[in-house]
């Protein structure tokens, strides 16, 4: 179980923390004014989720409610938006799809109920081995994939839309240069809304994209039988689940501490997530994790810093569906494209595709944050592109390291000694037994293992082979100069592997 010590407490101490966002008028009204803004952006987004996992609109916006609010407690990285995403939709909606409503909440709460585990195991620790290219490749893709989403809202649409959705974007350029008393993407929306409706103009709005809800969400206990066969129903989806919503609020987390320049709790912010699934069934929501777009748009665009914005988030969104449905429904679609699309350029990381940077960057650096992006847009899920490009990396770096294995051969009268130098593992021990010159080494061979260290069978099991091959030529193999671990390894596996 992973426990938090003083001094890590005192690192991932929140700044600023709430008591002080709550002292200062001026850090209260920045982050009210970024919160509203996201709760406005989630309210589309939400309601195209929903759709995507085969519920009603309400479902998707009371879960991006509650989990916005409790992960403000709960979360291990502030600023940061959790609700109702496209990729949990994608992973859960079969189970919507062939067995109702009930095993679909029950496979929410299974979820969270896994990722509470893994966040007290302490899975977190994981994103340490997630490469600098991967997290390039991530960003990058997340950038395409937010564009993307947009262009069905600019196909087959009235011609007004697309000169709506330019003024946006030169408002949401150039008034951060004026002023940012008011957030860019806030005062676009209210200027755009307002010239749609003074102008009587026709063009889609929030409230096309389905009817949103009248009264506040209530608990919702699903009934299911608690047995084993629901148990297979719902427990490959839960656990598909669970690792795609903890490896994307990771992945946006580590993002988030490199925009801001601060640390966050991975530990904390996996089994709160956990925590913020199971609330979101319990209200009848369909589960979710962190949200890239919306979090740039906080944290970003709009300069929040603290766990106040993303409650406000939460709780503006109740306020708007419940209470101001009719007036949010009234919002074009442009304004909140023009303000997606300036996130997806905001996003990505252009210095990654200058020409000057990649005549620098190693072939396989660029290579695995290639394979990264291809898989996340042709997949449209993140989890399944970074584990592709962790794949990669991984056989490149393995391919690297194994070339760092080098055996030089010295003869004398007596004996043949070989000098092993580098790491020994599957890639570079797999070459390991051609090195040697069985039949024209003299009778006593010494291997000389003080500048290696031995790492896994596969090693231990390429010496025994030597020393097999040099014994049934009547000759002797001493290996020397093994370190402790590599004793201790070698000893307890040299003779039972089998094989040669």
């Amino acid at each position: 179980m992973t426990t938090t010590t003083a001094p890590e407490r005192a690192r991932y101490r929140d700044d600023p923390s709430v008591a002080t966002v709550l002292r200062s008028p001026r850090l209260l009204t920045r982050e009210a004014l970024a919160g509203l803004v996201v709760a406005l952006a989630l309210i589309p987004e939400a309601i195209s989720f929903s759709i995507i996992a085969g519920v009603d609109p309400a479902v998707g916006l009371f879960s991006s409610a509650v989990m916005a609010i409790s992960i403000a407690f709960l979360g291990g990285r502030p600023a940061m938006i959790t609700a109702a995403t496209g990729a949990v939709a994608l992973v859960i909606a079969p189970i919507m799809r062939d067995h109702g409503f009930d095993y679909f909440i029950a496979t929410v709460l299974l979820a969270g109920v896994l990722q509470v585990l893994l966040g007290v195991l302490g899975v977190a620790k994981l994103m340490r081995f997630i490469p600098r290219s991967v997290m390039v490749g991530f960003v990058n893709a997340l950038a395409i994939l937010i564009f993307m989403a947009q262009i069905p809202q600019l196909v087959d649409v009235p011609w007004l839309v697309y000169p709506l959705v330019v003024v946006g974007l030169v408002i949401l350029v150039l008034m951060p240069r004026l002023t940012k008393v008011v957030p860019a993407p806030l005062f676009a929306i209210i200027l755009l809304t307002g010239a749609v409706l003074l102008f009587g103009w026709s063009v889609p709005n929030v409230g096309d994209q389905g009817e949103l809800p009248s009264s506040l969400p209530a608990l919702f206990f699903p009934d299911v039988p608690l047995t084993l066969e629901t148990l297979g129903i719902i427990g490959p989806t839960a656990i598909a689940m669970a690792l795609v919503g903890l490896m994307e609020s990771l992945m946006t987390a580590k993002l988030v501490d490199e925009v801001t320049d601060t640390r966050s709790n991975k530990t904390r912010e996996s089994w709160g997530q956990g925590v913020a699934n199971i609330l979101s069934g319990l209200f009848g929501g369909m589960g979710g994790c962190a949200m890239i777009g919306q979090t740039m748009i906080n944290v970003k665009v709009s300069g929040a810093r603290s766990r106040v914005s993303t409650f406000l988030a939460g709780a503006f969104l109740l306020v708007l569906v419940v209470a101001l449905g009719d007036i949010v429904g009234l919002i074009p679609m442009a304004a909140l494209v023009a303000v997606m699309i300036m996130v997806s350029v905001g996003t990505f990381d252009w210095h990654s595709i200058r020409p000057s940077t990649l005549k620098r960057m190693p072939v396989s650096e660029t290579l695995v944050m290639v394979v990264t992006v291809a898989v996340v847009v042709a997949t449209h899920n993140l989890a399944i592109g970074v584990i592709a490009g962790v794949l990669v990396a991984m056989v490149l770096f393995a391919r690297r390291v194994a070339h760092f294995a080098s055996v030089r051969r010295e003869v004398t009268d007596a004996s043949a000694r070989y000098t092993v130098e580098g790491e020994l593992f599957w890639a570079s021990s797999n070459d390991l037994t051609t090195q040697f010159e069985y039949s024209a080494d003299p009778d006593h061979v010494v291997v000389d293992l003080s500048r290696s260290h031995i790492w896994d069978a596969s090693t231990v099991a390429a010496l025994d082979a030597i020393e097999t091959k040099y014994g049934r030529l009547g000759k002797t193999v001493e290996l020397v100069g093994l370190n402790a671990a590599s004793t201790s390894m070698h000893g307890r596996m040299t003779g039972q592997l089998g094989g040669e």
